[in-house]
């Protein structure tokens, strides 16, 4: 008799990223590098590279809610991430979308501009993550600047603040916080997990590279996947953590770039490119057998 493995499977609602490093590419990446099957809802097209975002194609509300509905009702989901999600029409197509499963672990990373400074959300859609997603979620993980944004206030710019801000936030109505310390300062990267009224400081040291385009999707992802096999969130966001700066590590000996040569990105005159991460640094280290 034929034994059927059960395999854990999450769903990223996102936009498209041609380049491969962030957006749905990103997010499907790394829930291969944690055996998650991967499902995806696309909410915008992008034309972007490493340089930035050229253009950005929105997908209609009622395609969106089609592609969820295709894949809810035929795959069963462990856990649901949601990056760019572009504007308040969507967000409630999404929210309304996600009422039929409750149960479900949702990673909200509220995407709101891309690296190179382009708004990726549009100002109606602030609001709606406020009062339609934020309260669904399991964990939100915005950086320092989407913090600031969602609570209409300066951006922090020490620990202390940043605490604050992740307990502002929580009251929001989600179960939890991963305030991102990436663009903070200083040789150590501290982010703020807040669960419940639980502080945690999870740190690493910073990695010097430019190779960081998608880390916020990539660090979501892999809460998301790691939700979807059964880690507990605690578990769940320092596993994550180390996953990201592992890719970040391994993307600082390498590069994808046409003009790449042996220089890093950054101090090439002229070029103000952010590579990838290496989401799947694991497999390069460990090579399946020939």
């Amino acid at each position: 008799m034929t034994t059927i493995t059960t395999i854990p499977v999450a769903l990223t609602i996102a936009g498209s990223d041609p380049s491969g490093g962030a957006g749905i590419q990103a997010d499907l990446k790394t829930f291969t590098a944690f055996g998650v099957y991967g499902t995806s809802v696309i909410t915008a097209l992008t034309a972007q590279n490493t340089r930035g975002v050229k253009g950005v194609e929105v997908v209609s509300a009622a395609f969106v809610k089609a592609q969820l509905s295709a894949v809810m009702t035929d795959v069963r989901i462990n856990a649901i991430k949601t990056g760019m999600l572009a504007n308040a029409e969507l967000i409630t197509a999404i929210q309304r979308a996600l009422m039929s499963a409750p149960q479900l672990p949702l990673v909200l990373d509220p995407v709101m501009v891309a690296t190179g400074g382009q708004s990726l959300l549009a100002a109606d859609g602030v609001d709606a993550l406020r009062r339609q997603l934020i309260p669904r979620a399991t964990l939100v993980t915005p950086n320092i600047p989407e913090a600031a944004r969602l609570l209409g206030v300066e951006a922090a710019s020490s620990v202390e603040q940043m605490i604050a801000q992740a307990h502002a936030l929580r009251q929001l109505g989600c179960r939890a916080v991963l305030l991102k310390g990436g663009h903070g300062q200083g040789a150590i990267a501290t982010d703020i997990l807040l669960i419940g009224d639980t502080v945690t400081k999870l740190e690493k040291p910073r990695v010097d590279t430019a190779n960081t385009h998608g880390t916020g999707c990539t660090l979501s992802a892999a809460i998301a996947a790691l939700l979807a096999v059964g880690e507990p969130l605690d578990a769940a966001c320092r596993r994550a953590k180390d996953y990201v700066w592992q890719a970040l590590e391994s993307a600082s000996h390498q590069s994808i770039l046409r003009e790449a040569g042996t220089t890093p990105a950054s101090n090439r005159p002229g070029l103000t490119s952010n590579g990838p991460v290496d989401h799947l640094y694991g497999i390069r280290r460990h090579p399946l057998p020939a």
